[in-house]
């Protein structure tokens, strides 16, 4: 898109938010004497749509402390976290006003997610319920959304301020939960810690959320701004953080992330060889569970349960093997099984069936692609959490809002970063250019 045809697009976009404002405010003004609360969050929403009126890249960077924000809202079909509504949010001043053209990586997967998205809207056309169609557009917005939005971020320069918004508000969710732990500790209760503040967290969802800060963190690449010192003291939080949770799906993913970043990074190889020596008693600990777990033989625990997912799951797949059963199929009535299969595959499978799988298997294998070909400086740690999150989908649920997006979030943000690394280089080379023309006129 030129430059021309985003300006002849401006105003409408504008026009649109600010109607978009006047609505809002009419529902506040009817909604006062019923619901105060949902009042105040109108009013900060006013608040921020009138900014972003003036300054489109506003919701993109909100957007990038807001995506950890798990607390759900809405009703039936379209009850989302708010990570998922701000994400929905910023995406439209994200996609006119973001700098463009978009990169060639950066196109490459939007396409491959096309494909995806392409594959999966044939369960939707075999069975039509509303939460299936629902869930496709959501499905596409954790994807195409966060990589767009994460774009906008990093192509206009923000990338340093913007996952320093992120790294922040995982802090701020890492030493509640160290806190947590360490209080139940001292009552002398060892058992997993699920966060309860600010919200109420699974051990899960905040080990997997800040594994991705931890690879994140200890990477630190150049363009992201932080020195050594503050990352690795972020990092060292988020694991203790991780293993107060005993989320050891996290763990694995963290492992394999670190080894990634260690071994493809740029430097500082005495630090990755002390990290590495530090997660690997880790892994050996949950080694030990899970062999303790099988040895017991108890029938109730974690990884028998398991088992049993996967066999139903699997006989599941097996009645409708093309094209599956539609997207969240379980929260349908009369669904053959009431839970999401734990394993990426078997979801997928179960879901969209094999026609889906192998759109997921070009998505994911494609966009790992075109991260490992990217400069090892900006494409790194995207690489390092998109596979990270794949080996955490082997254990545990796959499609969780949060979980799915802030790795394509993290992707956006790393190949706009270098793009704009590209065009701030070209545009210093052309100084000195012009300073010699000038002279000659």
């Amino acid at each position: 898109m030129n430059e021309q045809v985003r300006e002849r697009l401006r105003l409408p976009a504008m026009a649109l938010m600010m109607l978009g404002a006047l609505a809002l405010a009419l529902v506040v003004g009817y909604a006062i004497p019923q619901q105060p609360l949902l009042v105040v969050g109108g009013v900060v929403v006013l608040l921020v749509l009138t900014v972003a009126v003036a300054q489109p890249m506003l919701l993109p960077l909100l957007a990038m402390p807001a995506i950890v924000v798990v607390e759900r809202f809405g009703a039936g079909a379209v009850e989302m976290t708010i990570s998922d509504w701000m994400l929905g949010l910023a995406f439209w001043p994200a996609v006119l006003f973001a700098p463009r053209p978009f990169s060639e990586p950066l196109r490459r997967m939007l396409w491959l997610n096309a494909i995806f998205q392409a594959a999966t809207m044939f369960t939707v056309i075999a069975n039509p319920f509303s939460l299936n169609t629902v869930e496709w557009i959501h499905a596409w917005l954790l994807v195409t959304g966060a990589l767009v939005v994460g774009w906008a971020v990093g192509a206009t320069g923000h990338a340093r301020l913007g996952l320093t918004f992120f790294l922040v508000a995982c802090l701020a969710l890492a030493l509640p939960t160290i806190a947590q732990g360490l209080e139940q500790y001292a009552r002398g209760d060892l058992s997993e810690v699920y966060p309860r503040w600010p919200w109420p967290m699974h051990k899960n969802f905040i080990g997997t959320l800040l594994g991705f800060a931890a690879a994140l963190a200890y990477a630190h690449p150049s363009w992201m701004g932080w020195t050594r010192r503050p990352a690795l003291v972020a990092f060292w939080v988020f694991v203790a953080a991780i293993l107060v949770s005993q989320s050891r799906q996290a763990l694995v993913a963290l492992a394999v992330a670190l080894l990634i970043i260690s071994f493809r990074g740029q430097g500082e190889r005495r630090r990755s060889v002390l990290a590495l020596l530090g997660i690997l008693p880790v892994i050996a600990l949950v080694a030990t569970i899970a062999r303790d777990q099988m040895a017991e033989g108890n029938v109730h625990n974690s990884w028998f349960q398991r088992l049993d997912w996967y066999a139903e799951s699997y006989a599941v797949f097996l009645e409708r093997p093309w094209l599956g059963w539609g997207l969240r199929f379980w929260r349908s009535e009369g669904a053959p099984i009431q839970y999401e299969p734990p394993h990426v595959a078997l979801e997928v499978l179960t879901t969209a069936g094999v026609v889906g799988l192998a759109g997921f298997g070009v998505m994911i294998v494609g966009m790992l692609v075109v991260l490992w070909r990217t400069d090892p400086v900006f494409g790194t740690a995207a690489f390092a959490l998109l596979l990270s999150r794949l080996i955490q989908g082997q254990f545990d649920l796959f499609w969780v809002s949060i979980s799915v997006s802030v790795p394509f979030l993290v992707a956006g943000v790393s190949l706009g970063a270098a793009a704009f690394s590209v065009g701030a280089a070209q545009s210093s080379s052309q100084r000195p250019n012009e300073r010699r023309l000038a002279g000659v006129r």
